[in-house]
């Protein structure tokens, strides 16, 4: 038996570490997960235990590697690079210019108190200024990604304290940039100056997004249509990780952060009409580097640490669940949100999140935390990100209970301010249109006489434009991929209609879209009379090429004969049953 694991050491010890914990990491974080979500926990949170559980029992050992070892911080910076490109793509001024009152008005009174009152509890606790200012900044930033999560498993994307959540965040995201640039000269101990530092600091970032800017414009654009024409995922796909990597290095080369350069790569696509294809590519590789960079938190955390002071972890977590909560429930009630709506959004804001961990990582890097210290922050942002799905599931019934009571309002009406008015997030009952061919673009021209809202799904880039500027709802995405069909609104969709006569992409497609929404009215197109029998037996209702072009030439042939003593329709009806 010693010999084996003996043999068992020799063979992983030519193993790169890398690969050996990447592999580690993903097997546990599977079964972990699998458990998380048969209690209806947040799968980040699981990614978090994973960590925890690999980083305390002596796996590390076992793949070489130890907590301290740069490959779990390589691991986290990788997974970082890609959440801020995915945040660039995903910052809409679109949504900013809707939400624009909770976003300034909510957002920075929201993070101005809690800030201030962390900061000051900080130098409360004799820590430097610089560290109060990043610590206070760290505790107002709330998970995006927990938060957002949570509202889709709730089925609550549109419920108007999503849309004041999404508000405060947009706010929090931007604050994250401004203080990365700002960050360094926090602890610059030079004759510089702290003003000057910061204002050198903010006109290099000001001038990289520019810059970025323009590049996007002329040069990754054009770019991007050329890719696009060639119809081919693998190079799409291709180009838009390198895009990512590419500028990243550039703000990193910069000396402005890798974390921002990826943000600007993806702000550069965030308003073109490859936005949501891109998404759709890169969630699956989004998914994938954020359980990565969770894990990787969960590997820094020391349970021999924390048993030490399991006191100070509790009292900071409940700390900062009831002062954000508390805060975040004000500041919206004072925008006039329905008080479950408020309920919903605190509970949804109430935690400390995932670039709350990267500033502190960041500040650690400029003047280490002691470890006690790192550890209680640490563990009271992963304990308070793990309370966000419970505080969110029971802010229901609170309100309920708090209107008998009568100390909450039972009704309100959502204010003007915050109706972010009709796009594409928001429609419902609409018909998704996939294709925009000739059959397509007839579809629909002839829902929109009737009323019907309509999105179209099209992959040719030219066809997107010209859609975008008539004013239609349109994503340039693929409509097998099932990020595209989520963006589409699927769940709340009438009907779906397939438009190409590619059946096996329609057999593709058919199973997620059931998967999303049993209940939605699905058509397609067969040529053949073999298509037609798979179809039917995925439950759509299809147009069969053949047949229809059959019944057309029937009646035209058989009309221009002006016979009074043959009906057209009679003798179309008699051809088809006989041809089966």
């Amino acid at each position: 038996m010693a010999d084996g694991w003996m043999l068992l050491a020799s063979g992983v010890a030519n193993i790169s570490p890398l690969f050996a914990l990447l592999t580690l990491v993903l097997v546990l974080a599977v079964l972990v997960s699998l458990v998380l979500v048969r209690f209806k926990q947040s799968l980040l949170v699981g990614y978090l235990l994973c960590g925890v559980f690999i980083g305390n029992t002596g796996l590390l050992a076992l793949v070489g590697t130890g907590r301290g070892d740069p490959v779990i911080y390589n691991l986290a910076e990788i997974g970082v690079v890609l959440l801020m490109f995915t945040l660039g793509i995903e910052f809409s001024l679109g949504e900013l210019r809707h939400l624009w009152r909770t976003a300034l008005i909510g957002g920075s009174v929201q993070v101005g108190l809690t800030a201030f009152i962390a900061g000051l509890a900080a130098s409360w606790l004799g820590f430097p200024v610089a560290d109060s200012i990043v610590l206070g900044i760290a505790v107002a930033l709330s998970s995006t990604a927990v938060a957002m999560k949570s509202f889709q498993d709730f089925g609550q994307q549109n419920n108007p304290g999503a849309r004041a959540s999404l508000g405060i965040a947009l706010f929090q995201d931007i604050l994250v940039i401004l203080v990365f640039l700002v960050m360094p000269s926090l602890y610059r101990d030079d004759e510089g100056g702290l003003v000057s530092n910061i204002a050198l600091a903010v006109g290099k970032g000001i001038a990289f997004l520019a810059g970025a800017w323009l590049l996007g414009r002329y040069g990754i654009t054009p770019l991007l249509h050329a890719v696009a024409r060639t119809r081919s995922r693998e190079l799409f796909t291709l180009t838009v990780i390198g895009l990512c990597a590419g500028v990243a290095i550039a703000g990193g080369a910069l000396d402005l952060s890798l974390a921002l350069g990826a943000f600007a790569a993806g702000l550069v696509v965030s308003e073109s009409i490859y936005s949501h294809r891109i998404l759709s590519d890169i969630l699956p590789f989004k998914d994938l580097f954020l359980a990565i960079f969770f894990v990787s938190v969960g590997l820094l955390i020391d349970l021999s640490v924390v048993a030490g002071e399991w006191q100070r972890v509790l009292l900071g977590s409940v700390a900062i669940l009831s002062i954000k909560g508390v805060i975040v429930f004000a500041v919206l009630k004072v925008l006039q949100l329905p008080g479950r709506s408020a309920l919903l959004a605190a509970g949804s804001l109430a935690s400390t999140g995932e670039f709350s961990l990267v500033l502190i990582g960041k500040a650690g890097g400029y003047r280490p935390f002691d470890p006690a210290t790192e550890q209680i922050l640490l563990v009271c942002t992963a304990v308070t990100m793990a309370a966000v799905p419970s505080l969110m599931r029971l802010s229901s019934p609170f309100g309920k209970w708090l209107e008998n009571k009568r100390l909450l309002a039972a009704h309100q009406m959502l204010p003007k301010s915050l109706n972010p008015g009709k796009v594409i997030k928001q429609l419902a009952d609409h018909a998704i249109i996939c294709g925009y061919g000739p059959v397509g673009r007839a579809l629909n021209e002839a829902l929109i006489r009737c009323g019907v809202d309509t999105l179209v799904l099209e992959l040719n880039s030219d066809t997107v434009r010209a859609l975008k500027i008539a004013g239609q709802p349109v994503l340039f995405a693929d409509a097998t991929h099932p990020e595209a069909l989520d963006l589409a609104g699927i769940q709340r969709a009438r009907l779906v209609a397939f438009t190409f006569p590619a059946v096996e992409m329609t057999c593709a497609a058919v199973p997620l879209v059931r998967e999303r929404n049993p209940a939605i009215y699905i058509f397609g197109r067969a040529k053949f009379t073999k298509e037609v029998n798979r179809l039917l037996e995925l439950g759509v209702q299809v147009i069969h090429d053949e047949r229809e072009s059959a019944v057309a030439m029937v009646r035209a042939a058989i009309s221009s004969y002006e016979r009074p003593d043959i009906d057209p329709e009679k003798v179309v009806h008699e051809a088809m049953e006989q041809e089966g």
